[in-house]
């Protein structure tokens, strides 16, 4: 929690510098909100291609239909956007265990996958974009390390749901040597369960299936970028807002306050200055875009915490239900996983 306030405190302190307040403020009195609207709409049909590839990825473990998937979803934004740690992540997945009994750790690691699938998308954006909007070089070396590091994830990922015999092998040789007792046998539950979930990437078909719909969701999110910049009296390039976009998020990756304070707006600000946007125009579009992205998926998420009847408490429930990582996998689920060697027949959309 420390280290979040004092990055988000760090990233405000950049973007402070410059910033004209009572011309951010006629900025934001003057914009023309009704193109809220819009953007809003479209993101909330980002937020079901979001939900249907969350079921993708879940199906080689269950099958749960979209509509039960949506309040989790919202419920995990909800979380991030209002508690710290991301505790959002752990929520959906808490929210997911109670409502199909699929183990936490399992989709955990589906929830990796995606976070791992978003920050590659993140990286294409901004390398797309650099041919027509030359990045700011402040920003260079992140992407660089950051590119090596979900190029590494991915690798990674993708090796291990290939290859889990040899993961098997070397789980067993590295446990075999530290473990013991009943910590042994959570450590094995746990494994098992987090490998279950890496299965959807088994498939080229399915990988690439799961990178569509990220593309696809992003691309909708600049679309949200779009409709908000008519509110204000700028105008950039659409691949200027997909740079934007792309910096923006990635930098939403760091410890930060609840709600990315500071880690999105901080960005934002500088790339659209980067590009002759006057700074306090840019800062009045910029927290504009994160409330427009904060309010409407908090307040959904809100009332879905609230139907679900979960408290502050779930989280500290969740968190002993990995931590204790109850008892080894059924021997039904052993099976299953045995069994994920065998082609996966897709349902046809």
């Amino acid at each position: 929690m420390a280290l979040g306030l004092v990055v988000s405190a760090l990233f405000i302190y950049w973007a402070l510098p410059g910033l004209h307040l009572p011309t951010v403020a006629e900025a934001l009195q003057t914009a023309n909100y009704l193109w809220l609207f819009p953007g809003v709409a479209v993101y909330m049909v980002g937020l079901w291609v979001r939900t249907w590839r969350w079921q993708y990825i879940l199906r080689p473990v269950k099958r749960v239909p979209v509509k039960t998937l949506f309040p989790m979803v919202c419920i995990g934004y909800f979380g991030n956007n209002v508690f710290p740690f991301r505790a959002g992540e752990l929520l959906r997945s808490y929210v997911l265990k109670r409502r199909t009994n699929v183990a936490i750790t399992t989709s955990l690691a589906t929830v990796i996958i995606e976070r791992v699938t978003d920050g590659l998308v993140m990286l294409l954006f901004v390398f797309l974009a650099l041919p027509f909007a030359p990045m700011p070089s402040f920003f260079r070396n992140i992407v660089v390390a950051t590119t090596a590091l979900f190029s590494l994830a991915t690798l990674l990922f993708m090796w291990m749901a290939i290859q889990p015999e040899r993961v098997e092998r070397f789980y067993n040789l590295l446990a075999s040597a530290v473990l013991r007792g009943r910590l042994r046998r959570r450590a094995d539950a746990l494994y098992e369960r987090f490998m279950l979930g890496l299965r959807s990437l088994r498939h080229p078909s399915d990988v690439i299936m799961i990178f569509f719909t990220s593309v696809l969701i992003w691309l909708l999110e600049t679309v949200k970028y779009w409709f908000v910049m008519h509110a204000f009296d700028f105008s950039v390039s659409f691949i200027v807002l997909m740079l934007m976009n792309g910096l923006v998020n990635l930098a939403t990756t760091l410890p930060a306050a609840p709600g990315y304070i500071g880690t999105f707006d901080a960005p934002g600000i500088k790339t659209l200055e980067a590009f002759g946007v006057d700074a306090s125009i840019a800062a009045g579009y910029t927290f504009t875009l994160h409330a427009a992205l904060w309010a409407p998926v908090t307040l959904l998420g809100g009332y879905y915490f609230w139907r679900e009847h979960l408290r502050l408490s779930d989280i500290e429930a969740a968190q002993r239900q990995v931590e204790a990582a109850s008892p080894p996998v059924e021997a039904s689920e052993r099976e299953k996983a045995a069994d994920s060697s065998a082609p996966i027949v897709c349902a046809k959309k």
